[in-house]
């Protein structure tokens, strides 16, 4: 299974030297770059169409001028121009010098393209930008090509989500690893289709996105000889006479999801609301009260606290007594709130979208959404806390430093209650995983693919919170 991983961009410059201290230089590594997007590019364009590079005077130029050389010398009508000048990096100038040595020359930029090729600066972009790049990016956004970009569209920053102006790629090629911004709103727009390509440095980054395959494996395997208690038993912790439907959601997932048994703390209107619907949970009347005087259920296997709830008072009460258990705590919606954590054993979750982290940490949440990775694993690493950023590339950041980010998921989640639905199914994963952090992963995951698979026959903008938990039973039974 090829993984995944995210570099920051000074991981990238660290690895590139680690390579080259152990014997794998800079020439070789931007070969196989070359040759690695050689054989990518080659899939979307053919021999008749115009293709131009446009080469910039680092690295990322140089992976240009390779590219420039294979695509020629197997005769695809391929120009490369140099419209900032001559390469300056060392590698890239060797390169560069191999290309002209085999015959090949340098053009001028003229005339309509089909395929238009950014290799100008790559991971090394600054802002603001100069001139005569504002003026590059315009022309190839106007031009009626396709347009492919190499590791990063020029423009991009490798980290953030910060754009100025940038080219608007179909199609981008990353090398080694993804970047930060791939996965950004504001940036991750213009990296078009991306693929990753392999060129043969070590895979160091304890960031990476989780796929399907990882969701596979760590699948837990279901016994004929189990029974209710195999599956854990939950505590759910939701819900008033005003708004029942958040702890009905809650449940619905978590009962989808496979837990062996519920138990609902919430308001004994509320119960009936929710009986009507999932008839399979038990019930804590006023459990939230309960909770804060220190009447915990027994047998308990995970807990979460905080849907469709309001009494911000009780609820610290409840969470300061939960926070003393063994048990991993699910922290959502209505207990989310700037607040310390003490050091615990078992996991505590909060699950945010990107205006609740804002409250909580006091970041507005346009800044919020540029740099999502790093200031999530910065409150999770500072606090202990496993946090579930949520929203498009949900981001899951765990106090060790490891980060994941999930890709699955469409628009038709932007509704009010899946994230209650989230937070049940969090519950139940969490209630019977061995591995506690592939339970929060394969949530999110399975959360995310509930909502493609509805979207594969039905419109997006229809789906209901209550469809995420229905649609689990296909889901998941890919992995059964």
């Amino acid at each position: 299974m090829y993984v995944l991983f995210i570099y920051r961009g000074e991981e990238i410059k660290t690895t590139d030297r680690m390579a080259a201290e152990k014997g794998l230089d800079t020439f070789t590594l931007m070969e196989n770059a070359g040759r690695a997007l050689f054989g990518s590019v080659v899939k979307k364009v053919s021999k008749k169409q115009r293709v131009l590079i446009l080469a910039g005077k680092g690295n990322n130029g140089g992976d240009g001028v390779v590219l420039a050389r294979y695509l020629k010398q197997h005769g695809y009508t391929c120009e490369l121009a140099i419209p900032l000048g001559k390469p300056a990096s060392e590698t890239a100038e060797r390169h560069y010098h191999y290309y002209l040595e085999c015959g090949f020359e340098v053009a001028e930029i003229g005339g309509t393209y089909d395929v238009l090729i950014d290799a100008l600066l790559g991971a090394g972009a600054r802002l603001p930008m100069r001139d005569s790049i504002v003026r590059l990016i315009d022309w190839m956004n106007e031009q009626p090509a396709f347009r492919i970009a190499v590791d990063i569209p020029t423009g991009i920053l490798a980290d953030v989500g910060e754009v100025e102006k940038a080219i608007r790629a179909d199609q981008t090629y990353i090398l080694h690893g993804y970047k930060p911004s791939s996965f950004l709103d504001g940036s991750a727009e213009y990296y078009g289709q991306t693929e990753v390509l392999d060129i043969g440095l070590p895979q160091t980054s304890n960031w990476r996105v989780w796929s399907k395959e990882d969701v596979a494996e760590s699948f837990p395997k279901r016994n004929a000889a189990s029974h209710k208690g195999t599956f854990g038993t939950g505590l759910l912790i939701a819900g008033t006479d005003e708004m029942p439907g958040s702890a009905m959601l809650a449940s619905l997932a978590a009962m989808r999801s496979g837990i062996g048994k519920l138990t609902v703390a919430t308001t004994r209107f509320a119960s009936g609301i929710i009986a009507g619907r999932v008839p399979e949970c038990t019930f804590l009347h006023g459990g939230l009260e309960k909770i804060a005087d220190g009447e915990m259920p027994k047998g308990m296997k995970s807990v979460s606290i905080g849907p469709g709830l309001d009494d911000e008072g009780m609820i610290d009460r409840a969470l300061n007594e939960l926070l003393k258990s063994d048990l991993p705590i699910i922290i959502d919606a209505g207990a989310l709130k700037k607040r310390s954590y003490p050091n615990r054993k078992a996991m505590t979750i909060l699950t945010p979208h990107p205006g609740e982290f804002s409250r909580m940490t006091g970041i507005p949440t346009k800044d919020i959404q540029k740099d999502r990775l790093r200031l999530a694993v910065e409150y999770a690493t500072s606090n202990n806390v496993t946090v579930v950023l949520k929203g498009r590339n949900t981001v899951i950041a765990f106090p060790d430093g490891d980060v994941l980010v999930n890709v699955t998921g469409n628009d038709g989640l932007a509704k009010g209650g899946t994230g209650d639905t989230l937070t049940g199914m969090l519950l139940a994963f969490t209630s019977y995983y061995e591995d506690k952090k592939a339970a929060v992963a394969n949530a999110v995951y399975c959360h995310g693919m509930s909502a493609e698979h509805w979207n594969e026959t039905r419109a997006k903008a229809s789906l209901l919170a209550s469809d995420v938990s229905e649609n689990l039973a296909y889901v998941l039974n890919e992995f059964e």
